[in-house]
């Protein structure tokens, strides 16, 4: 879906694309930077992305290991102590 434009060189036409989702749910058709898989609209251009050691991810630590295993414990409890009221 290139459009053939006086601009639009063969290696541009032929450049692979972005393939990011837009906010119509179809794929970006914008030419990926060299050397990456976006364009710059979409992380390709330098210095995009989260800068190194981002502890932006850290905030609660509901995701980290120990916590899913404590409620995966919990709701076995809970679920076996609904099954003793139930015999009684």
């Amino acid at each position: 879906m290139t459009s053939y434009h006086p601009r639009n060189t063969k290696p541009m036409r032929d450049s692979p694309r972005c393939g990011a989702k837009t906010r119509r749910g179809t794929p970006c058709q914008a030419p990926a930077v060299a050397g990456k898989r976006r364009c710059r609209m979409h992380g390709g251009a330098k210095g995009s992305g989260a800068p190194k050691g981002n502890q932006n991810a850290l905030k609660h630590g509901r995701h980290t290991a120990h916590s899913k295993e404590t409620r995966l414990l919990i709701r076995a409890f809970v679920q076996r102590t609904r099954e003793i009221i139930e015999e009684i």
